[in-house]
């Protein structure tokens, strides 16, 4: 029995678009490379902050979490001016017993307490984040998630290089851990969404909201340009407040830079596949600017790119699987180069592994983006036993 021959416009037009998704795939991994080269960390060694400085902790169910990160404030060095407010956002756990626990009576410690759903109009991190900086009179504000870890100098190094950049907020992007399968899966997306697209070095030194990136977990900023542009009322009602205030300084002709944390702060931001899964639905909808058709467009490149070549390799022949296996090893390339930016050093075997999964990371990744626009338009969005209705 003799094989049919392939059909010449068929493979023509197989080979032609594995090209393409090779290109994009080569694109992102060259970005990556440059940012890998380029994209500045905190500094291991810093002089004091000899101005005052003020954290702002918003705390809703972070009973487990909190203590911890409280011991990391009250270990930092180099802060002598150092201030901690932490509003306890009518969690229905611990929370506020477990902050005063772990404070232990440190003067430089305060804990407030939130009774009251958010306005309309708000979402509850932007109400947390506003009403504790209306009590800040430092020059300097920075505000933490409760899920993130500090090593000693980690403050002191990042007011250090606030002041070097001389910026209106600076993110030092936390390494991201993760505690199962699915957060590995998933959660080096985050950095990779940006050390594969944008060169870092040159976003910095740009106005265009349109470049800005920004982590949420770990905010810097000068506080007169933060009221400047309204604070968190700015954007109270936006699921991804850390980047929209970003893009409202810019507009506003502030400058803004990202920098990797590096091994001085680190974060397990969600536990579990559940955890996940519920984070992600809570804000993905909004990504692209909450457009349908501009989200189905990413991912057609996303499927170009991160989907045609593996399949091009798997099942492809000749010079279609040559140019899969290119596009698919650039595609993990760029993976691994984006998780050595964000951590500042070598990549481990549960990075690579990961990383030969990208394939499956950007199916993931387009479920909660489908899971998430599904809930929003259905008005079913929850997060931590809160109707999220932005």
């Amino acid at each position: 029995m003799t094989r049919r021959p392939a059909d010449p416009n068929l493979h023509s037009a197989a080979l032609a678009l594995t090209r393409i998704g090779t290109g994009i795939a080569l694109l992102g991994s060259a970005i990556a490379l440059y940012n890998r080269a380029t994209v500045r960390r905190l500094p291991d060694i810093a002089a004091p902050a000899l101005e005052p400085i003020t954290v702002c902790v918003p705390a809703r169910n972070e009973a487990t979490r909190l203590p911890a990160l409280i011991a990391d404030l009250r270990a930092q060095v180099g802060v002598p001016r150092l201030r901690v407010l932490i509003l306890d956002d009518a969690s229905t756990d611990d929370t506020r017993a477990a902050a005063i626990g772990a404070i232990a009576g440190d003067e430089r410690f305060m804990v407030l307490r939130n009774e009251f759903e958010p306005d309309p109009g708000w979402t509850g991190k932007a109400a947390a984040c506003a009403r504790l900086a209306d009590l800040v009179d430092a020059p300097v504000l920075i505000f933490l998630d409760a899920d993130v870890r500090l090593a000693p100098k980690a403050l002191a190094s990042a007011a250090a290089e606030f002041h070097r950049r001389d910026v209106a907020l600076l993110s030092p992007w936390p390494r991201q851990r993760a505690g199962s399968a699915v957060e590995a899966l998933v959660q080096p997306l985050l950095c990779w969404s940006w050390a594969s697209t944008l060169p870092i070095s040159v976003a910095n030194r740009s106005t265009r909201p349109s470049t800005a990136v920004a982590c949420g977990q770990f905010l810097v900023f000068d506080t007169s340009a933060y009221r400047a542009v309204g604070g968190h009322r700015a954007v109270a009602a936006s699921p991804t407040e850390d980047l929209d205030i970003a893009r409202e300084l810019r507009r506003n002709g502030f400058h803004t830079a990202l920098v990797a944390a590096g091994h001085l702060a680190d974060t397990r931001m969600y536990c579990g596949a559940a955890e996940l899964e519920a984070g992600y639905t809570r804000w993905l909808w909004s990504a692209y600017g909450g457009s349908a058709s501009a989200g189905a467009t990413v991912g057609a490149i996303a499927t170009l790119g991160y989907w045609l070549p593996p399949l091009a390799t798997a099942a492809g022949r000749g010079a279609i699987r040559r140019a899969g296996l290119l596009g698919y090893s650039a595609a993990v390339a760029a993976r691994l180069l984006s998780r050595s930016t964000e951590t500042g050093g070598p990549v481990t075997a549960t990075d690579i592994l990961a990383a030969l999964a990208h394939p499956l990371s950007i199916g993931a990744y387009s479920a909660l983006w489908a899971r998430s626009r599904y809930a929003h338009r259905h008005g079913t969005l929850r997060w931590k036993n809160r109707s999220f209705t932005p």
